[in-house]
C-alpha cells in the first residue's frame, strides 16, 4: 500500500523532480518548513521508497553515445528459465540502460544506447546467444518528442477552458 502523503509530501516531490540539486534550505523555504522538518521528510520519503534515489541525468548523446533505440524482444518460451536467462543477459550488458517486461505482441522493452552501429550488433547477437530471443526488433530513435517529467502530482486535468495549471498550495504546515 502506498504511504500517505500530505500537501507538503506532494509539493517536496514536485520539488524534487524539478531540481533535487538544490540545498535543503531553499527546498524549506519553498515548502515553508523549517529545514529539519524539510530534511525529516525528504528522509521519511526515502525511507518509505517514495523516492528510489536522487540521481544526476546524463545526456547520452554528450557522453559519447550517439545511437539510442528501443529494442523489443520476443523470447522462444514462456516460463521461468526463459525469463530468468533474459533478466541475467539484460543484467549483463552496459548498453541497456533501462528494460521492461511488456504485455503484448513482445516480452520485453529495452532501452540501448551504443557508440556504433557495430556495438549495437553486438548488444543484439548477445541478447539473441544469451538471452534466448526469438525475435529482436530495432526501433532508432530519430528525436526526443519529450523528455522524462515530473509525476503529475499537483496538475490539475485539463479542462475546456484552458491548457493544464498547476494548483498553488498553502506553504503553511
Amino acid at each position: 500500500m502506498a504511504p500517505q502523503l500530505d500537501e507538503i509530501d506532494l509539493q517536496l516531490l514536485s520539488e524534487l523532480e524539478l531540481d533535487a540539486d538544490r540545498p535543503n534550505v531553499e527546498l524549506a523555504r519553498i515548502v515553508g518548513l523549517s529545514p529539519a522538518a524539510t530534511l525529516h521528510r525528504v528522509r521519511r520519503l526515502k525511507d518509505e521508497g517514495v523516492v528510489r534515489a536522487i540521481t544526476a541525468v546524463v545526456d547520452p548523446e554528450a557522453a559519447g553515445f550517439p545511437l539510442s533505440v528501443y529494442v523489443a524482444v520476443t523470447v522462444g518460451r514462456h516460463d521461468e528459465a526463459a525469463h530468468t536467462r533474459l533478466q541475467e543477459a539484460v543484467a549483463g550488458i552496459p548498453q541497456v540502460i533501462r528494460a521492461d517486461w511488456v504485455a503484448g505482441e513482445t516480452d520485453a522493452l529495452l532501452e540501448v544506447v551504443a557508440r556504433s552501429i557495430a556495438e549495437l550488433q553486438r548488444v543484439q547477437l548477445l541478447l539473441s546467444s544469451r538471452g534466448g530471443a526469438l525475435r529482436i526488433t530495432t526501433l532508432l530513435r530519430m528525436e526526443v518528442l519529450k523528455r522524462p517529467s515530473p509525476l503529475p502530482h499537483l496538475v490539475r486535468e485539463p479542462d475546456a477552458t484552458g491548457p493544464r495549471r498547476r494548483v498553488r498550495r498553502s506553504r503553511a504546515g
